[in-house]
């Protein structure tokens, strides 16, 4: 059976904010960012990495030739629909529904921030070995502190629009790459 390649995207739609429902109301703790980047990071490229495959694959089985650009949109099309629709879902989410939750992974994004800066500094002054070098790292190190301040991270918002625009735009060109892969592959090698 040819699979729609809207029903499709309205399934992985569906699996993200259920993934994103699961982190919300069984992992929002301590590590409610780091748990969600890891998600974003491996889980939901697999999602969506199967949902072209199916996509793609449907056809495939049938026997249909399909030149490059018929597999391209088979596997862009569904993981377009279910990314766009997830990203404003989420946003609207974070941003109507639930302010808590922002300020909350906004807080933990900025407090994961701070622990990098200390980690990096704490390396840097094990393997500098002048007082030039020392003095040079310490005043880097309060300048990048400076940026920290509560009134630098007053209005701080990981979760605007603009970030979300931003965002999505990174999730578009792994769409494209995964697309073209499956366009190069499984298209038909004898269509003219």
């Amino acid at each position: 059976m040819q699979k729609n390649v809207y029903a499709v995207g309205l399934v992985l739609f569906i699996v993200t904010m259920l993934l994103f429902f699961v982190m919300y109301f069984f992992g929002m703790n301590t590590d409610y960012f780091n748990n969600s980047l890891l998600v974003n990071a491996f889980i939901l490229p697999a999602v969506y990495l199967a949902g072209a495959f199916i996509s793609v694959n449907s056809v495939k089985k049938l026997g249909i030739p399909m030149g490059f650009r018929e597999a391209f949109g088979r596997a862009f099309k569904p993981m377009f629909l279910g990314g766009i629709l997830s990203v404003l879902s989420i946003f609207a989410f974070l941003n109507f529904i639930d302010r808590d939750a922002k300020d909350l992974l906004n807080f933990q994004y900025i407090e994961r921030q701070k622990t990098e800066l200390n980690n990096e500094y704490q390396k840097a002054k094990l393997t500098s070995k002048t007082d030039e070098e020392k003095a040079e790292l310490d005043k880097n190190y309060q300048n990048r502190l400076q940026s920290f301040s509560p009134e630098m991270i007053k209005d701080k918002d990981m979760f605007s629009f603009r970030q979300f625009t931003y965002y999505f735009g990174a999730i578009m060109v792994f769409y494209v790459i995964l697309s073209t892969f499956f366009g190069s592959f499984f298209r038909s090698k004898t269509l003219e």
